[in-house]
């Protein structure tokens, strides 16, 4: 991959984006995103929105969710500790113990989330899972006034780390899930540009999807797209504990992961499959019997519907600050979504939508 995709990939996870406070990680993906594309624009909702040849009939929507999962100040005790609710999926086993960056008005704040030490907890309290109401983020702050000095009610926070290379291909990353999704929507716009293409192209960074697929919702309704393709990552069964016969098999570096079930139009995923073949781009097919929980699920049911399909990358560790994808994961899927695009026109496309 080029160094300078890795290095907006790593820019990227830097910035701080829960559900509803995503505008750092979106000002950034446009600054990239607006080299390569003849416009780019935010909605009311948030979302960032990068056309190219848009005067085209056949429109193409590519929707990469931008937001990530955090939590919220909703309390400030008058010791000057922090109460907070979660913002998305968050797994409770993992929170304890967790160095945090706030985002207040002003900065970035570090805190740690607190609780009692194990020595002093009963024996049944050390069976269980810590309840999120139970703990606390400490950001040093002698009382509550001097607290409310440094943070306010509202502020979000996200765990305190970043972007690292693990082996090889393989990063580990805070909020892959689904930076890499916006990111590679943002790289399959630079291999487009300059190119003749004969649909338009809408590359969307989506809000709000962990929180119920919102920043898609409105996004799909106002483009009014024929075809529309979320970026998502999907979970790797490359691990312990994975459970290869209800999840699937699914790898790392093993290529994109094109999805096949109801939310998928079939032809689109026949499609999508022929490019991957043709142009020797190495693809794995996961099999989703029912609506996904992606930005597919609401892009298919917009208006009269859109033909919609879901590509997805491999990622160990979900919801997780230690995230892990692979490099070759990412450039094959824009190099495939690039691929497919190109290969699109009003007239060779109409049947996958009904025109």
């Amino acid at each position: 991959m080029e160094k300078e995709s890795v290095l907006f990939l790593e820019n990227l996870v830097a910035k701080i984006s829960p559900s509803g406070f995503e505008e750092e990680a979106s000002a950034l993906w446009q600054s990239r995103t607006k080299k390569y594309a003849d416009k780019i624009r935010t909605d009311v909702c948030g979302n960032s929105i990068a056309e190219l040849n848009s005067g085209s009939d056949l429109k193409i929507m590519l929707a990469g969710h931008i937001d990530e999962i955090g939590y919220m100040i909703k309390y400030i005790d008058k010791e000057g500790f922090l109460y907070f609710a979660c913002v998305g999926g968050i797994d409770a086993h993992l929170v304890p113990g967790q160095r945090v960056w706030i985002k207040t008005s002003r900065n970035r704040v570090l805190g740690v989330i607190g609780k009692k030490p194990v020595h002093l907890l009963r024996t049944e309290e050390r069976e269980k899972v810590s309840k999120i109401d139970q703990l606390w983020i400490d950001i040093g702050a002698n009382n509550d006034k001097e607290a409310k000095k440094i943070v306010s009610i509202g502020d979000v926070a996200v765990p305190a780390v970043g972007f690292e290379t693990l082996s090889q291909d393989k990063v580990i990353g805070r909020g892959f899930d689904d930076k890499a999704g916006a990111f590679t929507v943002s790289e399959t716009m630079r291999l487009l540009s300059g190119k003749k293409i004969k649909s338009a192209v809408y590359g969307v960074a989506t809000v709000q999807e962990e929180i119920g697929l919102r920043g898609a919702k409105v996004s799909a309704y106002g483009i009014s797209a024929d075809i529309g393709i979320a970026i998502d990552v999907t979970f790797a069964t490359d691990f312990p504990g994975m459970d290869k016969k209800s999840v699937g098999e699914i790898s790392l570096g093993e290529g994109p992961v094109i999805a096949r079930g109801p939310n998928i139009h079939p032809k689109l995923f026949q499609r999508l499959v022929a490019v991957a073949k043709s142009k020797k781009i190495p693809y794995q097919i996961e099999a989703i019997a029912r609506a996904t929980g992606t930005d597919a699920n609401v892009i298919q049911l917009t208006k009269s519907g859109v033909a919609t399909a879901l590509i997805s990358i491999p990622l160990r560790y979900m919801h997780t600050p230690v995230e892990v994808i692979s490099l070759k994961d990412l450039e094959n899927t824009a190099k495939l979504l690039s691929a497919f695009i190109e290969s699109c026109s009003g007239k060779n496309c109409s049947d996958l939508f009904g025109k």
